[in-house]
Parts: C-alpha cells; structure tokens; sequence
C-alpha cells in the first residue's frame, strides 16, 4: 500500500491511499507523459488538488479543507487550445469549445480541479484534467481519474491543503 502523503494513481485502475485501495477509471489510451488534447489519455505526474466544485442542488457541501465552489448551470472549461482561455474556467455560451460542468449525468457531481497543464497553460499540452464521480460501469474517461462517490467523497474529507495526486 502507499502510505505517502499522496494518494496515488496506478495503470491497472485504481487509487491507493493511506488504508484505503478504490478501483478507479482512466482514460482508454492509459497513462502518458506526453499528453495531448485529444489524446484520450489520463497524463502522469504530480498534480496538485487545486479546488473542487460540486452540484450544491444535488448534494450537500463536501468535507474537505480545499476551497469549493459550487457549480453553476452556465460553467464550462475552455478545451481549445487556440482561445486565449485554454484550460481555465469559462462562462457559457462560449465563443470557443468548452466542456459544460453542470450535467445531467452526475460524473460531475462533484470535480476535483486537477494543477495539470494550468501554471501557464501550454496549448495543446490538456486540459479539463479532473478527478471526479465515475460511471456506475467505471467506463473510460477522457483523461480524468474517475472514483466512486463515497470514495471520492472520503479522499476529499482526509486530504489536506497540500495533497497532490501522483499518476503513474
């Protein structure tokens, strides 16, 4: 088990924490250093948990000392690496692509904002790398890391202001 300070990510699926060992979903290409937009891969590395945002209609606030927000209907995050607001929060309608964070399935009931690609940006290098609800299947993400709610719920409730989650 990894005991360290922060919770990691392995290639088979799942996460490892403390006493904890959670399955978990990945992008369908796997874990890559390289990471492209696009690409369909979960990136490896160190990423700092920066905020979480969740939907406050459907579930009370979460525990946990990293700040929260709630999610509004008209949130998105801008995925084109041409717009001068690549992988950073946006309002919707937007002028350029953006993934819309209030859903109707509630994979985004709760979202973990990821420090991937974001200390500057750097177009094409990812964007809306998150850590968030999965697929009751635990289908495939787009790159994120996807955890059951109670899970992701619990992850959140024991980190602290510092816990980085460490891919790979």
């Amino acid at each position: 088990m990894n005991a360290g300070l922060e919770p990691l990510v392995t290639a088979d699926g799942w996460l490892i924490w403390r006493q904890h060992r959670w399955r978990c979903a990945l992008g369908p290409a796997g874990i890559r250093l390289d990471k492209r937009e696009g690409d369909a891969a979960t990136p490896a590395g160190c990423w700092p948990l920066r905020r979480v945002l969740w939907r406050s209609d459907r579930l009370a606030r979460p525990r946990t000392v990293l700040p929260l927000l709630p999610i509004r209907p008209e949130d998105g995050w801008c995925d084109d690496p041409n717009d001068a607001a690549y992988n950073r929060p946006v309002v919707l309608p937007y002028g350029a692509s953006a993934e819309r964070l209030w859903r109707a399935d509630a994979l985004y009931d709760v979202v973990v904002v990821l420090g991937h690609n974001d200390d500057p940006p750097v177009p094409g290098r990812g964007s809306a790398i998150f850590l968030h609800i999965a697929a009751p299947d635990y289908a495939a993400t787009q790159g994120c890391v996807a955890l059951a709610r109670d899970d992701l719920l619990t992850l959140l409730a024991q980190c602290g202001a510092a816990t980085a989650l460490r891919i790979g």
